[in-house]
């Protein structure tokens, strides 16, 4: 007798089973592969690069008030100020002896007018007794009246003098940075003469375009700074910055243009940025980084029915907030067929 017993199943039961393996197949099967991508053609802004310079919004001047020798330097290039900072001190040494002759002159209109007032109050004394005549008594209220005068004009002439020897501090114009200096400590200075000059906080980027570039620059206008430094590749991330000024003058064939980016905080005053802006608007393919596939140097995109085809890209191009980045295509796809989505 065999050990087992070969299991012998009705027709119908074997149907019965292959329908519940079958349901229980299509419910637990895999999720539902992503719609393939249909290819058409996109408005593209045409893309000049151009080089933009890095400048302050203002570089203001700290000057010398006064003339003199410039006795101390108290900041240096790359410091950074408030307005109001102290960054240099100018004395002029005849300045601190008309002071002291000030000085002087006061101390001997103060003992003068001692002596009128006493004098003042005898003669009063005599009035009243009927010793003295009036005019002697008009006489010395005059004296006193004119000495105090005196004192007053010296003061003030004194006030004078001291405002001339504080104007011997040289104060930052603005908040910024110093971006060069222009005296020494030791030099002898002339009213008016710079002493430093301020970048201010506030960077922009001076941008030229040749002139067949002027009619599709305005105000407003979106630009994408590539970064820092000039050795980048295509990969290289961009920031946005916005054109905030088009001036109406040509400056040697070229159409100048400020553009603000909040990336350029903390670049160097005169460092050069690359700079996309639009020239322009034409139709091309866009499609999404991710359908792309990059094998031993090649990009290929797998196209439903053909399988993966070689493709030649372009440059980048912004893709939807919080997307994925989108890339051009010169050559390989056409519009209508369809990308696999991955």
């Amino acid at each position: 007798m065999p050990l087992f017993e070969p299991v012998r199943l009705r027709p119908r039961a074997v149907a019965t089973a292959l329908a519940a393996a079958l349901t229980t197949a299509l419910v637990a099967g895999p999720a539902t592969a992503a719609e393939p991508l249909v290819v058409a053609k996109t408005a593209i802004d045409d893309t000049k690069e151009v080089l933009g310079t890095v400048e302050s919004v203002r570089t203001p001047q700290a000057r010398a008030r006064i003339g003199g020798t410039l006795v101390s330097l108290l900041v240096a290039e790359g410091d950074r100020v408030k307005k109001g900072d102290v960054l240099a001190t100018v004395f002029d040494r005849k300045l601190e002896l008309q002071l002291a002759a000030f000085d002087a002159r006061i101390a001997a209109l103060e003992a003068k007018l001692s002596l009128i007032t006493t004098d003042l109050d005898r003669v009063r004394q005599l009035r009243q007794t009927g010793s003295a005549p009036q005019a002697r008594l008009d006489d010395a209220e005059t004296q006193l009246t004119v000495t105090r005068a005196e004192i007053a004009a010296t003061r003030a002439d004194k006030a004078s003098v001291e405002q001339q020897i504080a104007d011997g501090r040289v104060l930052a114009p603005d908040d910024g940075r110093i971006l060069r200096i222009n005296a020494v400590a030791g030099q002898v200075v002339m009213p008016g003469e710079p002493v430093a000059t301020v970048a201010t906080a506030a960077y922009i980027l001076k941008l030229r375009l040749p002139e067949r570039h002027a009619r599709f620059m305005h105000e407003g206008d979106e630009v994408m700074v590539a970064g820092r430094g000039l050795d980048r590749g295509r990969d290289t991330p961009r920031d946005k910055g916005r054109i905030v000024r088009v001036y109406p003058e040509l400056d040697q064939g070229r159409v100048v243009a400020d553009a603000e980016s909040a990336v350029i905080g903390d670049y160097f005053v005169g460092e050069r940025v690359s700079v996309f802006v639009a020239t322009g608007r034409r139709e091309g393919i866009v499609v999404p980084d991710d359908v792309l596939i990059t094998r031993e140097g090649l990009t290929f995109v797998d196209i439903v029915g053909l399988g993966e085809v070689p493709v030649q890209t372009g440059a980048r191009v912004p893709g939807p907030t919080g997307g994925p980045a989108a890339v051009e295509i010169l050559s390989g796809l056409k519009v209508g067929d369809k990308v696999v989505r991955r």
